[in-house]
Formats: C-alpha cells, sequence, structure tokens
C-alpha cells in the first residue's frame, strides 16, 4: 500500500533553531489569568450546550488578542512567548468539567439500569440524594473526591517532565530521529510571530478569513441562542443544537438505521481541513451502515430496536446488540493494520534510504550515548536523572493511591482484592515498553503504536470483583505524545525552563478554576437538562457505553450486560471485515488513509458527523484546490485554525450575557 501523499506534505517543515530563548514573561502571566478566568468557562459552557469543544480556538483567540495587543504597542513578539502562552492556554482550558461529569454519573438511569451505580465508590462522588439535590460542590462530601482530582492534577502536570522528556531525549537526540508531524503544531507559531513583527503575511490574511468566518457562523449558531436566553425565557435558535433527528421519518425504510442532521459547520470546516481520502473512506463506511443496519435487523441481530425510539436510543440499543463486540473487532485490526503499516514504512524507508544511512538514523552509537547527558547548550535541559526520579515518584504513587482506593477505601470487597502486581506491572513494565515503542516510530514514521483494550481485559480476567478499578487512577500511559510535544518545543526555539515556569503558574489556576467554574454551572441548572442540550441528548448515552464495559467485573453472575454485549464471533467478524477491506485496498495500493475511513465509518458513527466532513472533503478537493492550487495544503490548516478562533472569540462574548444574567436575574418558572 502506497503511502498517501498528503501525509508526504507534512513532513520536514521546519529544523532545530540554532538559539533558544525564554518563553515566560508577565504578559503570559496576564494572558493566562485571562483565560483562566474568561475561557475555561466558556469551554465548559459549551461542551454541555454544543458539544463544541473549545480547546484549539480558545488558545488561538488568546493568542491572537496577545498579538494584536502587541502590535498595537509596536511589540515584536518572539516564537517561544507564542508558543508558552498557547501551552498555557491548552493545559487551563482542559482542566474542567470533570466534577460534573462525577455527579451526573452517579445518578445515571443508564448506569442505574446496569447495576454499577451501587458500586461507584463514595470517593469518586457522593451518592446521597441531599447532597446531589443541593447542587453544590463546596460542601463535605465533595472534599474526597476534590482532593483526589487535585492530587491527579498535580501528578499529571509533574509527569510531563518524567518519562516523556526521557523518550524525548532518547528518540530525537540519542537516536536523532526527525519526528516529521512535529513542525505542523510549530508552523501556527510561525504565522503569529509574523503578524506581530508587523509582516502582512499569507498565514495572517488566511487567519484573519477564517476567523471572519467562524465568527459570521458561531453569532448565528450559538451566540444568538445564548444571548436571547439570557433575555427571555427561552431562546431563539435559527438552527437546531445539537442536531436535527429525523429517524422517525426514515424507520420504515432504513429501520435501526439512526438518520440525524447536523448545521455545524465546524464539521465541514474540519472535513476541508483532513485528510481528503479519510473522509471518502468514512463516508463509505457510512453507506455500508446504511446499508447492512437493516439487513441486520431483518435477521434478527438488532433485535432491541423497536421503532419511536428515535436516533439516540438507536444507536444505544444497537451498541448492545452488534456493535460493540463489532468495534472492537475493529479496533484491533486497526491495530494490526497500524502495526503492519508502521513495520512497512520502517522497511520502506531503510530501502529509500540505503542501509548505510538508515543504520544511521536508526541505531545509537557510543558516541550519541553520550547527548543522553550532553544536552544542546541553552535549551534549559532538565537533568535526565531527575527526570527518571518524577516518572519513579508519580508511578510510586499512581500504585499505592490505587491499591489503597480499590481494596481499603471503596467498602466491601466482593472477591479477590486487585492485585499489587498489576498495578506494578502497568506502571514500571508496559509503560515503558510501549512508550518506546510508539514515541520511535513517532520520532520515525510519524505513526504512534496503540493495542486496544489492553487496560479493559487485564480487568476483566484479573479476578476482581466490583467497580471501584474503573474510576481509580491508573498508571498505564503511553508517553510518545509528550515526547513529540517536547520535539515541538525545540522547533519554536522554546527554552524547556519556560514550561516549568508556566506550569507554576497554571496549576492553581487550573485547581480553583476546575471547582470555582463547574460550581457556577452546576448552580445555574442540573447537568444535564433542556438548558444544555447537548450534554442532555449524549450523556446517558455515553454512560450506557461504559456501564456494559463496567458491569463486566461486578459480582452478580446472574447479571452482566457485559456477557450479553460481548460476542466472539462478532468480534472476529469485525476483525475480519476490516483486515478484508485492507487488503483490498492494499492490492490496488489505494491510500492507507482509506483504510481507517472506512473502519471509522463502518463502526456506527452518526451520520450528522459523516455527512458534512464528507461534504467539507469534496469542496476542499475540487474547489478550494482548483482555486488555490498546491498552496491549499497549507491554507487550510491556516484557515480553520482562523475559523475555530472566530468561533470561540464570539462565542466568549455571548457568554458574558449569559453568566450575568443567571448570577443576578432569578426568572420566574
Amino acid at each position: 500500500m502506497k503511502e498517501d501523499q498528503e501525509f508526504q506534505e507534512f513532513r520536514n517543515l521546519m529544523t532545530r533553531p540554532e538559539v533558544f530563548e525564554d518563553g515566560f514573561g508577565w504578559r503570559t502571566v496576564i494572558m493566562g489569568l485571562f483565560v483562566g478566568l474568561l475561557m475555561t468557562p466558556a469551554q465548559l459552557y459549551m461542551q454541555l450546550v454544543a458539544g463544541v469543544e473549545m480547546g484549539s480556538a480558545a488558545q488561538w483567540v488568546t493568542v491572537i488578542l496577545y498579538v494584536e495587543v502587541s502590535r498595537r504597542a509596536l511589540t515584536k513578539l518572539k516564537r517561544p512567548e507564542i508558543f508558552v502562552l498557547f501551552y498555557m492556554c491548552g493545559a487551563v482550558i482542559h482542566s474542567g468539567g470533570g466534577l460534573l461529569w462525577h455527579q451526573f454519573l452517579v445518578q445515571s438511569e443508564e448506569m442505574r439500569k446496569l447495576g454499577v451505580i451501587e458500586y461507584i465508590p463514595e470517593w469518586y462522588a457522593p451518592q446521597s440524594p441531599e447532597v446531589l439535590g443541593a447542587r453544590n460542590f463546596l460542601m463535605g462530601a465533595w472534599v474526597l473526591p476534590i482532593g483526589l482530582m487535585l492530587l491527579t492534577l498535580f501528578l499529571t502536570r509533574l509527569d510531563h517532565f518524567g518519562l516523556g522528556y526521557v523518550m524525548f531525549r532518547l528518540t530525537s537526540d540519542v537516536e536523532n530521529l526527525p519526528f516529521p508531524m512535529a513542525p505542523v503544531h510549530a508552523m501556527g507559531m510561525t504565522a503569529l510571530a509574523d503578524a506581530s513583527s508587523q509582516e502582512d503575511t499569507w498565514r495572517w490574511r488566511t487567519f484573519s478569513i477564517g476567523g471572519v468566518a467562524g465568527a459570521s457562523f458561531g453569532l448565528i449558531y450559538l451566540a444568538l441562542p445564548n444571548i436571547t436566553s439570557a433575555i427571555f425565557s427561552e431562546g431563539i435558535r435559527i438552527l437546531p443544537l445539537p442536531f436535527v433527528d429525523l429517524t422517525q421519518y426514515s424507520e420504515n425504510y432504513l429501520p435501526a438505521m439512526p438518520m440525524m442532521i447536523s448545521f455545524d459547520l465546524t464539521f465541514f470546516v474540519t472535513g476541508m481541513v483532513l485528510p481528503f481520502w479519510a473522509m471518502v473512506g468514512s463516508f463509505i463506511g457510512l453507506v455500508f451502515t446504511v446499508i447492512f443496519n437493516p439487513v441486520l435487523y431483518s435477521m434478527g441481530v438488532l433485535d432491541d430496536w423497536e421503532k419511536g425510539i428515535g436516533g439516540i436510543q438507536t444507536v444505544q440499543a444497537n451498541y448492545l446488540d452488534f456493535y460493540f463486540s463489532f468495534s472492537l473487532g475493529l479496533s484491533l485490526a486497526v491495530a494490526a493494520i497500524g502495526i503492519f503499516h508502521v513495520v512497512s514504512s520502517f522497511r520502506r524507508k531503510k530501502a529509500e534510504m540505503g542501509e548505510a544511512e538508515f543504520n544511521k538514523l536508526s541505531k545509537s552509537k557510543s558516541i550519541q550515548w553520550r547527548r543522553l547527558f550532553e544536552s544542546p547548550a541553552d535549551r534549559g535541559d532538565i537533568p535526565i536523572w531527575v527526570a527518571l526520579c518524577i516518572y519513579f515518584f508519580s508511578t510510586t504513587i499512581y500504585i499505592v493511591l490505587t491499591y489503597w482506593l480499590v481494596n481499603y477505601a471503596s467498602g466491601k470487597l466482593h472477591g479477590p482484592p486487585f492485585p499489587l502486581w498489576l498495578l506494578i506491572f502497568y506502571g514500571f513494565i508496559y509503560t515503558p515498553i510501549i512508550s518506546y515503542v510508539s514515541t520511535r516510530m513517532e520520532g520515525i514514521v510519524g505513526q504512534q503504536v496503540s493495542i486496544p483494550f489492553v487496560r479493559e481485559a487485564s480487568f476483566i480476567l484479573s479476578g476482581y470483583k466490583g467497580a471501584a478499578i474503573w474510576f481509580a487512577p491508573i498508571p498505564m500511559h503511553d508517553y510518545a505524545k509528550q515526547a513529540q510535544f517536547f520535539k515541538t518545543t525545540e522547533l519554536t526555539g522554546t527554552r524547556f525552563t519556560s514550561l516549568i515556569k508556566a506550569e507554576i503558574l497554571i496549576f492553581p489556576i487550573m485547581a480553583i478554576g476546575m471547582v470555582m467554574f463547574s460550581q457556577f454551572i452546576w448552580s445555574i441548572d442540573n447537568v444535564p437538562s433542556e438548558m444544555f442540550p447537548y450534554a442532555n441528548e449524549f450523556w446517558e448515552l455515553k454512560a450506557y457505553q461504559q456501564g456494559i464495559v463496567y458491569s463486566a467485573t461486578l459480582p452478580n453472575e446472574a447479571f452482566s450486560p457485559f456477557r450479553e454485549a460481548f460476542k466472539p464471533e462478532v468480534v472476529g467478524l469485525g476483525f475480519l471485515i476490516a483486515l478484508s477491506v485492507y487488503g483490498v485496498l492494499n492490492h490496488f495500493s489505494l491510500p492507507i488513509f482509506l483504510v481507517y475511513g472506512v473502519v471509522r465509518g463502518l463502526d456506527q458513527s452518526l451520520p450528522h458527523a459523516i455527512v458534512p466532513m464528507f461534504l467539507g472533503a469534496m469542496f476542499g478537493r475540487f474547489c478550494c484546490r482548483k482555486w488555490f492550487g498546491e498552496e491549499w495544503s497549507k491554507y487550510r490548516i491556516v484557515f480553520a485554525a482562523g475559523f475555530t478562533a472566530g468561533i470561540g472569540l464570539i462565542t466568549m462574548l455571548s457568554l458574558g450575557f449569559v453568566f450575568m444574567s443567571k448570577s443576578v436575574i432569578k426568572l420566574p418558572v
């Protein structure tokens, strides 16, 4: 199978700079506080209302404001400053929301039906109706759950400079691997640095066009409902959120097939950016699903589906009857295909480069090992022994904490305790091995290695009975992404010490924001409820899908939804179908992205996302590429960043009305 040409477009875009600079200063401190106080609640709110992930949008909005203020102050920004601010924004934005999910899960009707709720430990969330009815995270019953979340947050932030940093030093400094995908993330910093230096570049013009388009759409799709809901008892929605359910109109012709339409242009723009053949493959997979779901229903496979239950309930019924096992088979096949493709890419690169040159790239010589202790000057590296100590410290805390929580702090055991040796295996054997293999593949061919269902299978086979293990902080990680992040940091010329300073600032912001903003949103109304349409539609479905897996370790042998959903023959069917698709496409030398796209479409992906993404891919391929030529491959990334930034900016402004209204005015019922 040939490597897609689109994949090659992302390679070799930047080289390591000669000079490294500190990107942390008082200006980044001010903007970090701005994100923590304004963007984080906006992210939480929009995720609940429309399922919009504002993480990257909020980052771009903050950086743009920073750039514009600097331009008017005739100050030139450096790439390290922009990168550190971008890093801080990403960390703070993704820090909240967990508490809202915790309180929902212990009240979930689907979790109750599956028999999981009674086994959820109090250290995850209190289950007292009086506590939950108060809708107040500042009560004493929430001290332990919040304390555990803050502890795991601290360990997560600390762990960024542990094994992930060691993997970066091994693969980038010692083995000198190129990390072909790392420059993609660094190019956005270059675009904004160009803008701050008063240069009117194509990047800034494209970004601005995308920003105007995103703000215009966001005004109609998100801002109008937000603002009108702050003024009137019910908001005005020109476009429905999060989708229109048409299943009741199609179920006579397409039984057991959920049919929804979304008017969210974010899907369309995402389709323009993502690899074309991946989107085509997803659409092909969706077409097969539309054909096969009615066939499976007529064969009696999807026997839990009934007319009139709607799209989300259709997905839920099909998941239990067929797609839980089928998706697992697809995932196993994707892992096998991914490993095979990585090995093939490895061999192909070796053939292209020649034996001598490839060995120089992938094998370490004695002098190269010294680079592990002799880092480039002024890069701000920390001693390798410190990183190893961080890894051992955090992993040991995870192991001790999890063992205590699961076996001693979750009430009466219903069987043998969860084995300590398995936690040690997770932290000190599996994690280093998978991290090194995955990081090395990322460094050579731009792809990572993942093995699905390892965590779940080990829980089930351990003999443990209960549900506490599913909620515990398991020391099972893959640090390949963190290693690539350090490579991106290096390409932007940012000293690593800047990140340490940033962490010291953002941790208290994240800790306070996680509690206070969740508290503020929960005080507005129940979560989920009609006020939060996306959560109201999808959270029970998500809880149902998780609960099926959690039920595998419950002590009640007479009732196990997992055993009902897990069908080995269907797992094998999914595995064989995915491998067959790969074999056919490989025979005709079609792009690898097409394989993953088809598999994604077969995995009961919902049409409200697949269809607009496919239309966006077609528009980008046959219209935008025709208008802009080969430059479109660069324009599309920057345009999409501007589009999400525009939505984020207009949403942030509109949410000001909502928060002020809900905190000051109590409307009559």
